[in-house]
């Protein structure tokens, strides 16, 4: 019997693992350039640390979680980590990283895990990169990651995405608004969902995050946070817009983004993208000032985000960005002198840079050059009895279809030379 893949964890096979592979190249040249640090956090933790820094009201805590006990103990309960920002911030902490420099600039990359709904561009295992700044509360830095992220998309050649940008204030300012709300939804309470109107006493900011169609029309006339700012929130949220438009950085505004978490506080943010349906974010996140006081470390301000790999890569995919790697070289040999001398040049060239392939098995000339020419290989080298004897090699551009002879002494050097692969 075939055993198959569980639903919502997806292989990634060659052919997409390129794109993947060229989006993870240049995140990490993009990241250098900002300066940030790379850190690899545990695929498995406490619960106790989503439950206190996500919020127990989150669809994440309440359903979505990969929970179970651990064997080794008893009592202690792990979870697959659904979000790499609780991880960062309990590694900055259990390691004291404020000690030394409480300024640290992080990202991080690999998979997380919801027990959700698959669907297009949304797995049960999917791939995260993200960027965390601890220890700076100033809106420069906000701006700093909403350039980064737009310098990103660029590099990587996306195209039609939009910053959605809001503010969900402070704890002096918030409360008021969350007065203001909770009486708005009070009067709507039947036409909530069952889920809403459970949670709205708690936390009625994540109504306005329901994807019901019931709750969208029910508070589309909600208040707006951004007219019960205090004026340091006010002042900062001001200051992130008029850096952005001074580095040309598009955006339009978006009272009713919540985000989904319960640690979010100020500048919010989401890049979406028109071609991915319901499911629209690329990429989001924001300033979470008390995260890690809430994880036992000193008051610390912080901003981040994350983005979805699936997502990036099924837009790039949609564009055709990217394709299988082309060996630079296929080796065709004829005969056993001619394999003798293929195998061994073959390990030489790839010590050296050369990508290479070639048959491990006596084949035709004609059915190896089918095989280089489906591999889309850039060259062949073809040597058989009859070159060997003549001291040579026949080189072939398999673009344009120009064949010439090398002299076999000096062969590997010049090959080198003319596939500019470094020595």
């Amino acid at each position: 019997m075939k055993i198959t893949s569980i639903k919502g964890f997806a292989d990634i096979l060659p052919g997409e693992v390129e794109i993947w592979q060229f989006i993870e190249e240049k995140a990490r040249e993009v990241f250098g350039v900002y300066n940030f640090s790379e850190i690899r956090i545990p695929i498995v933790e406490k619960t106790e640390l989503f439950s206190r820094s996500l919020g127990e009201t989150t669809d994440i805590v309440e359903k979505e979680m990969y929970t179970f006990t651990d064997q080794d103990a008893k009592e202690s309960r792990l979870t697959l980590r659904p979000e790499g920002t609780a991880g960062v911030v309990r590694a900055y902490v259990e390691s004291e990283m404020y000690q030394v420099e409480p300024v640290r600039k992080l990202f991080y990359s690999g998979p997380m895990f919801r027990r959700e709904r698959p669907q297009k561009g949304r797995q049960r295992q999917f791939y995260q990169i993200g960027a965390e700044v601890l220890g700076r509360a100033d809106a420069l830095v906000d701006a700093e990651l909403l350039l980064l992220l737009s310098d990103f998309f660029r590099r990587i050649g996306l195209e039609g995405v939009t910053l959605e940008l809001n503010s969900l204030g402070c704890v002096q300012c918030r409360p008021a608004y969350r007065e203001k709300l909770l009486a708005f939804l009070r009067e709507r309470a039947d036409r909530l969902c069952e889920n809403c109107r459970r949670r709205m006493e708690r936390n009625p900011l994540r109504v306005l995050d329901c994807k019901e169609p019931s709750c969208i029309e029910a508070t589309r006339d909600a208040p707006s946070i951004l007219d019960y700012l205090c004026e340091a929130c006010r002042e900062h949220f001001n200051i992130v817009q008029e850096l952005l438009r001074q580095s040309d950085v598009a955006y339009k505004l978006n009272p009713r983004m919540v985000r989904g978490l319960d640690y979010y506080c100020r500048t919010t943010f989401e890049w979406t993208s028109t071609q991915l349906g319901a499911q629209n974010a690329v990429a989001a996140g924001g300033r979470y000032d008390g995260l890690v006081a809430d994880l036992g470390g000193p008051p610390t301000p912080g901003v981040g985000f994350a983005m979805g790999m699936e997502r990036l890569v099924l837009l790039l995919s949609m564009r055709e960005l990217r394709q299988a790697p082309r060996p630079a070289l296929f080796l065709v040999w004829v005969g056993d002198a001619g394999r003798a001398w293929a195998f061994p040049t073959a390990h030489r060239l790839r010590l050296r840079g050369v990508s290479v392939e070639m048959e491990g098995e006596r084949k035709s000339l004609k059915s190896q050059m089918r095989r280089a020419d489906k591999l889309r290989a850039r060259n062949v080298i073809i040597v058989g009895d009859e070159e060997l004897g003549k001291g040579i090699a026949v080189l072939r551009d398999m673009d344009s279809k120009e064949q010439r002879e090398l002299r076999l002494e000096g062969l590997e050097d010049e090959l080198v030379r003319r596939l500019e692969a470094p020595a």
